[in-house]
Parts: C-alpha cells; sequence; structure tokens
C-alpha cells in the first residue's frame, strides 16, 4: 500500500508540473499579446519608453528577444523554475524581490482566515444536519447565506466601522504599527518572525492588524464549508453504520462528532484547496479595504503603474497557489479514503 500510495503521489507530481508549464505557456501567450513586438517588449525592460534605437537594439540582444518564439518559451520556463521572474519595470530590482516582500503578508493572511473559514465552517455544517429542518439548521443557512452572498468589500467596511472605530477594539489599517522596530526577517510574515525573534511587542501588534482581515476572508467565505459539510453530514447520518451506532446505545455527540463527521471531511477537502486559491486572488480586495500591504498591494501598483511584468508575475503566482494548494488536497484525499489511489 506504501509503493501504491507513493505512485499515486507521482503521478499527481508529474499532473501538476504539466499544469504548471501549461500555465507558462498561458501567461507567456498573454505577455506577448500585450507587447507583441521586440522593440515594445525592450522599452518597457529598460523602463524607458523614450529610449534610443541603441539601447532598443542592446536590450533586445541582451534578452534573446529576437529569438525564435518557442525559444524565447523554452528560456522563460527555465527562467521561471530558477526563481526569475523578469525585471520589475520601473524600479529596476527583480519581481522575485518583490514577490519575497509581499507574498508572505499575503499567504499569512490566506492561511489565517482559511483556517478560520473552515473551522467555523464545518462546526455549523455539522451542528445544521444534525438539527435538519430545525430551528438551528434554519438559522444556520440564513447566516451563512448572508455572509456568502454579501460583497467582502462591503463585510470589510462593516467590521471596520463597528470593531475598529466604534468599539476601539483593533486598528482599522496596516500591518504593523509602523513605530516598532522591525525584527530579523525569517520568513517576511509578520505574525511568525515576530515569534520567532521573541519580539513580543511587534508579534502582538501584527497579531492585532491581522485579525480583521483574515476575519473577512473567513466570513465571505466560510458558507460554502458549511453548505458542503451539512450536504455530507446528512448523508453520512443516513448510513447504516451510524444507525448502528445509535442502536449500540451511543449517546448523538458522540454519533454526530465522533463517526459522521470524521467521513463527512473527505469531500470538503477539495473545496478548502480551491477555496485557497480564490482567496489568494480575492485577498487583492480586503488588502486595499484594510490597507494591508501584501500581494493586493502589489497588483493594484502593477495595474495602476502599468508594470505588465509585475502582473503577469502576480498571475503567475496565483495559478501556481491554485495547483499547489490542488496538489496537496490530492495527497490529503488519498491518505483520508485509500480507495482514492487505486483509482
Amino acid at each position: 500500500m506504501v509503493s501504491n500510495f507513493g505512485f499515486f503521489i507521482a503521478r499527481r507530481a508529474i499532473n501538476a508540473v504539466v499544469t504548471v508549464v501549461l500555465l507558462l505557456g498561458l501567461v507567456f501567450g498573454l505577455l506577448h499579446i500585450l507587447v507583441p513586438t521586440p522593440e515594445a517588449m525592450a522599452r518597457i525592460i529598460s523602463g524607458n519608453p523614450r529610449a534610443n534605437g541603441g539601447v532598443i537594439a542592446a536590450t533586445i540582444k541582451a534578452n534573446g528577444l529576437d529569438d525564435p518564439i518557442w525559444v524565447q518559451f523554452f528560456n522563460y520556463v527555465v527562467n521561471v523554475f530558477h526563481g526569475n521572474f523578469g525585471m520589475d519595470t520601473f524600479k529596476h530590482v527583480p519581481e522575485l524581490q518583490e514577490l519575497e516582500l509581499y507574498l508572505p503578508i499575503t499567504l499569512e493572511l490566506v492561511v489565517t482566515g482559511q483556517i478560520i473559514g473552515v473551522v467555523i465552517g464545518l462546526y455549523t455544517g455539522a451542528i445544521a444536519a444534525a438539527n435538519r429542518n430545525r430551528a438551528p439548521d434554519y438559522g444556520m443557512k440564513a447566516i451563512y447565506l448572508t455572509t456568502w452572498s454579501a460583497p467582502t468589500f462591503l463585510v470589510g467596511f462593516i467590521f471596520q466601522l463597528v470593531i475598529a472605530y466604534w468599539l476601539g477594539l483593533l486598528p482599522a489599517t496596516g500591518v504593523v504599527d509602523p513605530t516598532l522596530p522591525v525584527p530579523h526577517v525569517f520568513t517576511g510574515a509578520p505574525v511568525i518572525d515576530g515569534l520567532l525573534s521573541a519580539d513580543w511587542s511587534y508579534c502582538w501588534s501584527a497579531v492585532q492588524h491581522l485579525v480583521l482581515p483574515a476575519l473577512t476572508i473567513a466570513v465571505t467565505g466560510f458558507g460554502l464549508v458549511t453548505r458542503l459539510g451539512r450536504a455530507t453530514m446528512i448523508d453520512a447520518l443516513d448510513r447504516d453504520y451510524v444507525k448502528l451506532a445509535y442502536m449500540k446505545g451511543l449517546s448523538k455527540r458522540t454519533v454526530v462528532w465522533g463517526t459522521a463527521f470524521r467521513n463527512a471531511l473527505i469531500p470538503i477537502i477539495t473545496l478548502i484547496a480551491l477555496l485557497f486559491g480564490f482567496s489568494v486572488a480575492g485577498a487583492v480586495i480586503v488588502e486595499d479595504v484594510f490597507g494591508y500591504y501584501g500581494m493586493g498591494a502589489f497588483s493594484v501598483n502593477a495595474i495602476f503603474n502599468f508594470d505588465y511584468t509585475a502582473i503577469l508575475a502576480f498571475t503567475l503566482v496565483t495559478g501556481l497557489a491554485v495547483i499547489g494548494a490542488n496538489f496537496v488536497a490530492d495527497i490529503l484525499y488519498a491518505a483520508a479514503d485509500p480507495r482514492v489511489r487505486l483509482t
């Protein structure tokens, strides 16, 4: 069974690599649609739209822009796999350097929001299923349909207005208090760096700034988990093994949380992976509302400045996040249900 599992992981890894190459092809094609000529691309790379002919010719030669298209694509794939996403058009620094600055902040936000949302969704889904067609079920449905249909920016504004401005419990904007000294950077994620550096003031400030945007992601995303969790829990509760558990005299709490709940988790794993990818892209809105300067600020600045290299880097990173999340979901799914490995 171990070799079977290893073979399953190998097949999924190959599929992930192929998907990444196809994604690179899409991004590369988009790049050449936006900038169809070597001269136009050279002006973007040089960062000078009025560069003279000598500079343009040198830039074309240095970057291989006059090579056949398939050679350029091969070089592009090799560069990406080596971590070279190109140069920032305006700052003239590698895009990887910019991504290392912004990406950890967004990942910390998204992962925190996803964990909170999944926990809330699983709990509310289980409660709704255990009390189907009764008041708790209808109440949960009303709550998750309301939050699910609400625009993300509206939920964020409500949190800011009530919790930050009216109650004054948490800061409304920012990643961390700017008056605090920055500790040693281990990962680029403020909370984790504060913990690793044992800088508790910085860590506590980062946690306080993280709460509202993470809650916004959680509240707007937990409805899907609740809906699927309710459906899978109802299906599990109707199974013969659950009826047998009741016949053995087990309590409702033990049957719901100890037997049915674990079996209902399997289909939700794939949903969590999809939600993670959507949250990375959707974090743009949340970060803009809360002034939380991660990949959202990076992408917004790239769009407003027409920085094509940065836009494509953001597109590529978002796609890689989705592919990576689905790869992890495949592994967890196979670990939870051995039948998946055989198919």
